[in-house]
């Protein structure tokens, strides 16, 4: 039986991770998260973490002015 869990941030789906042997793998489901597309992580915080973090590192460089 597989664990599924939907990763939301900002009121958007991140992408599902998905249970395996050592972890837990991430599956994208919007462009803006490819990144972490495949990637594996040690718990399902760790993973909402990385998906808060590439948003906040996207908003951030839309913000900085030259």
């Amino acid at each position: 039986m597989s664990q599924a869990y939907v990763i939301e941030v900002s009121n958007r789906t991140a992408g599902i991770i998905v249970r395996e042997e050592r972890g837990f793998r991430f599956f994208s489901s919007e462009r803006v998260f490819d990144s972490l597309d495949g990637h594996h992580f040690g718990s399902a915080r760790a993973a909402e973490r990385a998906a808060s973090a590439l948003v906040q590192r996207r908003c951030g460089a839309g913000n900085q002015t030259a």
